[in-house]
């Protein structure tokens, strides 16, 4: 796996389906982004509280890869860093491809553990219609691809910045896909 870069960083402290772009953003271990709605021992997503509040907060923090920003594009959608609510904007690391409990050390402290796959929800056809068909496909083999970025969870707190360097970390095999979480 190579590694990458941090393009931009986003956070918003109350629900909102974009996030604000910001000059640094603050991991907690354990939480997820310091002031973020999402952060949290347990889930905070609507969807996932209402079906059970006690669940463990996979979600803590949203990457995406900016490459998607230009693959859209070119099917004539504009969407720029924070727009579907990802906190790390990334460039350079194929995202998708990592398998589950990938490390990712950014900047020069924070490590996020890799839980797996962002589910994308019509919220993203409200922001943009036609979008959701853009960032939801299938395969040769009719398998269901999810393109809209990845979850995880804060190993290590530090802060992360525009920038700052992405080290990925892959666990010893055999690999485990991403799921959707």
């Amino acid at each position: 796996m190579s590694d990458g870069t941090v393009t931009t960083v986003s956070s918003n402290g109350t629900y909102s389906f974009t996030k604000p772009n910001r000059e640094a953003i603050t991991l907690l271990a354990g939480l997820g982004v310091e002031g973020d709605v999402h952060a949290g021992v347990t889930v905070k997503h609507r969807s996932r509280v209402a079906q059970d509040p006690t669940q463990p907060n996979l979600r803590q923090v949203h990457l995406i890869h900016g490459e998607l920003f230009d693959e859209v594009a070119g099917a004539g959608f504009e969407v720029n860093p924070g727009d579907l609510g990802e906190n790390v904007t990334t460039h350079g690391i194929d995202l998708l491809a990592l398998p589950t409990g990938a490390r990712l050390h950014l900047g020069a402290e924070a490590v996020v553990e890799v839980t797996g796959l962002r589910n994308p929800c019509a919220q993203i056809d409200n922001f943009r219609h036609g979008l959701l068909k853009q960032v939801v496909g299938r395969d040769a083999d009719g398998e269901l691809v999810r393109k809209a970025g990845i979850m995880g969870i804060v190993l290590t707190g530090g802060e992360v910045r525009p920038g700052d360097p992405i080290r990925v970390e892959v666990p010893a095999g055999p690999h485990r896909p991403l799921e959707r979480v």
